[in-house]
């Protein structure tokens, strides 16, 4: 059985996206302190790029009086349902920092799942 172009591609690109996905976990954007903004900023800035490495033709970082946020269209084709995608890339506080198993921005492979590659980060036991 063939495998459909988009799923090759995926897997041909598996260890590069999941380094990426690490980089972005180890950003710690914690939007309520103020000592981070430079890191939430840094995160609008990953996300907007992936986007553009990704094709998406129209991506803006939009600076407000808080964070910034990030919005992308593509317009595909007239007459065509429109798909609202929402995420964020700022995160809660650290604290209290002893209550975790692992340093809350090293992403870890952990758990009862681990042996099936179950990624771990900015969570506590």
């Amino acid at each position: 059985m063939e495998t459909a172009p988009w799923n090759a591609h995926l897997e041909e690109h598996r260890d590069e996206h999941f380094q990426e996905l690490l980089a972005l976990l180890r950003i710690p954007s914690i939007s309520t302190d103020p000592a981070h903004a430079v890191d939430v900023a840094a995160a609008a800035d990953w996300v907007a790029e992936r986007l553009r490495v990704a094709g998406v033709p129209e991506v803006a970082i939009v600076q407000t009086t808080g964070h910034p946020h990030v919005v992308a269209k593509w317009h595909a084709a007239p007459g065509k349902p429109t798909v609202l995608i929402y995420g964020h890339f700022d995160v809660q506080p650290v604290d209290p920092i002893e209550l975790w198993e692992t340093p809350p921005f090293e992403p870890t492979i952990r758990g009862p799942h681990a042996a099936r590659g179950r990624l771990s980060c900015r969570s506590r036991g």
